[in-house]
């Protein structure tokens, strides 16, 4: 008997039990007011994980991760306006430049760089550079990569113990249509 007992209590406990799980929870009591939606503009909000990852990233492999940003959003800005004069400041001279023809480029001083501007950064090449997210960057010793490869951005030593570091472009080459 005893046994019948227990059954019957252990199956009137699961039915409650599968009753209380499907049944609403009590409605919180409605108040008048309503809190104002909070806004976070962008330089308030902390950074993401894939961000300060990449930040330690460059510190370790470039140099200074602010630095290195400055220098992006420069190299951005100045394709996104067609203004060789500004891109070739950020350019580490002297610099070969495939083009994607049977002959590389190479540019020894701004001056150069400024005349050849369009057979250097090509469309192809300007919207990588343009669409290049901080957060996708590919960083290994020997800089951080845009795209598949069609631009690096490197530290330069500035003195042998390489203290001092600038933050520029160290190749362009245009990969598009080569075999990966």
């Amino acid at each position: 008997m005893r046994r019948k007992t227990h059954s019957a209590n252990v199956l009137f406990l699961a039915a409650a039990t599968l009753l209380a799980s499907c049944s609403k929870p009590p409605a919180a009591p409605k108040t008048q007011e309503t809190p104002a939606p909070v806004s976070i503009s962008p330089a308030a909000s902390t950074p993401t994980s894939a961000s300060a990852a990449m930040d330690r990233s460059i510190a370790a492999n470039i140099g200074d991760p602010a630095k290195f940003r400055k220098t992006m959003t420069t190299l951005q800005q100045a394709v996104q306006k067609h203004d060789a004069l500004a891109v070739a400041a950020l350019v580490s001279y002297p610099i070969s430049i495939d083009p994607h023809t049977k002959k590389a480029l190479r540019v020894d001083a701004p001056p150069a760089f400024i005349t050849q501007y369009d057979q250097i950064i090509t469309p192809h090449i300007a919207e990588v550079i343009k669409k290049q997210k901080y957060e996708d960057l590919f960083v290994n010793y020997q800089g951080a990569m845009f795209g598949t490869g069609e631009v690096w951005i490197a530290g330069i030593c500035k003195d042998k113990a390489c203290k001092q570091v600038d933050i520029k472009v160290r190749t362009i080459q245009n990969t598009a249509g080569k075999s990966k």
